[in-house]
């Protein structure tokens, strides 16, 4: 009885996060409520005849990963929300852009920019800097929808490859099923399906634009503390492949050196940088938060062993690309947290298939991606009929790059 109304639970609360927009209920607190609600419940009447001991291994293993996952993007949003309020960002950025180029030239500056941006930062951020620069040209609604359509894409594929780009990358990392350096692999074959959909939007873009330059200044303390967010990157990446330290223990090292630079070159000023954790967006926080634990109990309650049965009639890879088109409807992290859970046995190549789909095939769907939904409440005529335009280009563009995730980690993992 108790595992039927869990259940129940858990489907009510995935609704909810899907009519997030209709129901006008930010998805953190829904998922938190029927999270914490669901293994209070387990407390109380115990699935399997559980003893309270053997509960609280499970609920204890639970908030472990829920712990590492989110101390260490709470660390990442630190750096990006201190170097965001500074103005660091967006004068970099204007620094980048050239002032004049193309109508499809700038589809691929576009493209290349929001590839790399959300490597390092998170989606949000990067979402928001590339569609401030498509806002600010003046360009005819159906041109700003294409390049709308594409920072989408390329700010989901630019984050597979890298920890620090996508939460679904950083789960898969975390659950050891593979390497910073396998990570690696995916970077070309993703930047190949970014490219394919620039190509394929900008083939009947004609004109040129001229981007704004207003020189913004950059403090040399700014600078400072963007060289030891790039240097913590770096650091992160090699000392986890050198001597196998956790990300987050490296993160927050770097993190707590900020603090501290940031305190002794500002001293004068009587401003405590510890105050930016404040401008990170704890309501994603939360959301990880709230997802972790209903798909906790999920497993609790034995109900993720059916997530295996499809890999038993099909060829992972085959369901692995499916799975892409099921993150574009299903929020991915719960639906990567699912399958991590179920304990899919797979290969490497495999599992950098599945990273690949479930961190890009968001993109297929407007909504099926934070990316995709911030666009849309920033760029008027963006929605999800005006979207579906250019879905058959994103299916095109996703499966080149899925079939060049397969080939490549193929033949450098033999």
């Amino acid at each position: 009885m108790i595992t039927t109304v869990i259940i129940a639970l858990v489907i009510i609360s995935f609704i909810m996060i899907v009519t997030e927009d209709i129901i006008q209920i930010n998805k953190a607190k829904t998922t938190l409520f029927f999270g914490t609600l669901c293994w209070v419940l387990v407390y109380v009447f115990p699935v399997h005849q559980g003893s309270a001991k053997e509960i609280n291994t499970q609920f204890n293993e639970n908030l472990l990963e829920i712990a590492t996952l989110w101390l260490f993007l709470m660390s990442a949003m630190t750096f990006v929300a201190y170097l965001n309020s500074k103005g660091f960002i967006s004068a970099v950025v204007q620094r980048i852009l050239p002032s004049k180029v193309s109508e499809r030239g700038l589809m691929f500056v576009i493209a290349i920019f929001a590839f790399v941006f959300s490597s390092f930062a998170d989606n949000v951020t990067a979402t928001l800097v590339s569609i401030a620069v498509v806002v600010n040209l003046q360009l005819d609604m159906k041109k700003r929808l294409k390049y709308a359509t594409l920072i989408i894409f390329a700010v989901n594929s630019g984050g597979v490859s890298l920890i620090t780009g996508d939460v679904t990358t950083l789960m898969i990392f975390l659950a050891d099923k593979v390497t910073i350096a396998n990570l690696l692999i995916l970077v070309l074959p993703s930047l190949l399906g970014v490219l394919t959909l620039a190509t394929l939007l900008s083939l009947k873009l004609k004109g040129h634009v001229k981007l704004e330059q207003t020189r913004i200044k950059i403090e040399k303390t700014d600078i400072t503390i963007a060289l030891i967010f790039v240097s913590t990157i770096a650091g992160t990446l090699l000392a986890n492949v050198l001597y196998h330290i956790p990300p987050v223990l490296s993160f927050l090292f770097g993190l707590s050196f900020m603090f501290l630079v940031a305190n002794f070159l500002q001293r004068k000023k009587n401003q405590d940088v510890m105050n930016y954790i404040r401008e990170v967006e704890f309501d994603a926080l939360l959301f990880f938060l709230g997802v972790l634990l209903l798909v906790g109990i999920l497993k609790q309650i034995g109900v993720l062993s059916s997530f295996t049965v499809l890999y038993q009639h099909l060829p992972a890879i085959e369901v692995n690309y499916l799975i892409g088109f099921m993150s574009s409807v299903i929020d991915n992290v719960p639906l990567t947290a699912a399958l991590l859970k179920a304990d899919v046995d797979m290969k490497v190549t495999e599992w950098l298939t599945l990273t690949y789909a479930t961190g890009v095939g968001g993109s297929i769907l407007v909504i099926g991606s934070a990316a995709g939904v911030i666009a849309m409440s920033k760029v008027k005529g963006l929605n999800f009929v005006s979207y579906m335009r250019n879905v058959f280009y994103l299916i095109f563009a996703y499966t080149v790059g899925y079939i060049g995730v397969y080939f490549a980690s193929s033949w450098y993992l033999g």
